[in-house]
């Protein structure tokens, strides 16, 4: 009998729901038309698109048409922040952003530094909050981005969006929030929060993968990011890929009339793990805000062990959860978003992510603790540092 497979990697990607899939089918084959050509089963495909763009502008208090689709969070943060660098560069060369990122951000960054640009990276405090303080004084006359990402993908600390949009609009500024682990788990009003433009990603809220969308807001003067014909209102051209859109309508919908049900299921579950782990198992730290997180969200480090063992072993009772970003999973190095709160190399590397869904269970979660009990433990046994530990500590 095959083991059953318990799965904590939801901040890394999300099965589809059913629903989604179903919704898609028929546009593989029966409504495969082109919505640019002009007949009917090629029309009807246009009114598809413009139906999700309205739902998803709905979902964030925008009009549907500062909605425009990508390929996913990667591409909608690299096209606010070259496409806002290309427009405004006459204005100024220097951008604002935070140590934490995701690296669809710090790399485009690092690309746009290369081309002449001044980029300023905001400590976090502990929790991985961005000191407003420091974000005040950072600004400057030729100041023409900030992005600041709306919660962190691997310690799950929601940012003060609200105060960032602010400052942003009370200096003229544009604010760009990389929101793809926030949306679909978190109410957004970009009018309330002064948000100029907002990445999202399908595959994060159990759409399908390689879609997503840019919310641009009216007026900003940002050019062409794919050059070509005229979709996307001539910002960003290839044929639309409507099953994908599709998809993430459906995926939308589920997940804004779900959404208070599920945050609630979840933060429970949520701090249920906590609890237990902290309680019951010694030597480890969460880390990330304890309150102002993602319903979803847990990440403690585990002293004295490597966070990759820890994931093998996981892994072999049927676990899977990941030590950080997905986009990293291939590094060597520990992750530059718990350096950033200020853990030491060695505590960051025994880090573990755990990000939980809907379908989990309260019995998968005492399973989960009751695995990692024994496997630290394991772990631990088989370390020189700790063994020096323990007898220093008597």
């Amino acid at each position: 009998m095959d083991q059953k497979v318990i799965y904590l990697d939801h901040a890394a990607t999300t099965a589809a729901r059913p629903e989604v899939v179903e919704a898609m089918l028929p546009y593989f084959t029966e409504h495969f038309g082109n919505p640019s050509s002009i007949y009917s089963i090629a029309a009807a495909n246009k009114k598809v698109i413009t139906d999700v763009r309205e739902r998803i502008g709905q979902s964030l208090h925008a009009p549907a048409q500062d909605i425009y689709f990508t390929a996913g969070g990667t591409e909608s943060d690299n096209w606010a922040l070259k496409a806002t660098a290309e427009a405004y560069e006459k204005k100024g060369k220097h951008i604002i952003t935070s140590k934490i990122e995701h690296h669809a951000i710090l790399h485009t960054c690092e690309y746009l530094a290369k081309k002449g640009f001044e980029i300023t990276y905001l400590d976090v405090d502990e929790n991985g909050i961005v000191k407003l303080d420091q974000l005040k004084a950072a600004i400057r006359p030729d100041t023409i981005l900030i992005s600041i990402m709306f919660a962190n993908n691997e310690i799950g600390t929601i940012e003060p969006i609200e105060e960032i949009g602010a400052i942003a609009k009370e200096h003229g500024i544009l604010f760009h929030t990389d929101a793809v682990q926030a949306y679909g788990q978190l109410p957004i009003d970009v009018e309330k929060l002064h948000i100029d433009m907002l990445s999202a990603s399908g595959h994060k809220l159990m759409g399908p993968k390689g879609i997503g969308f840019l919310y641009i807001r009216k007026g900003l003067k940002l050019r062409s990011f794919i050059h070509g014909g005229a979709q996307e209102r001539s910002r960003r051209a290839g044929t639309e890929n409507v099953t994908g859109i599709v998809g993430l309508g459906k995926a939308v919908e589920v997940a804004m009339e779900t959404m208070e049900e599920r945050r609630e299921k979840e933060t429970f579950m949520r701090d249920h793990l906590i609890d237990r782990i902290l309680k019951e198992i010694p030597y480890a730290r969460l880390n990330g805000d304890r309150n102002r997180r993602l319903p979803n969200n847990v990440n403690i480090s585990f002293q004295f062990i490597e966070g990759e063992s820890l994931l093998i072993m996981l892994d072999m009772k049927g676990i899977c959860a990941s030590s950080g970003s997905a986009c990293t999973s291939g590094s060597l190095d520990p992750s530059h978003v718990l350096l950033a709160i200020g853990l030491p190399h060695e505590i960051a590397h025994g880090s573990l992510r755990l990000t939980l869904g809907d379908e989990n269970t309260m019995e998968e979660m005492d399973y989960v603790v009751e695995q990692l009990k024994e496997i630290v433990e394991k772990l631990r046994n088989m370390s020189p540092l700790y063994e020096d530990f323990i007898k220093h500590s008597k």
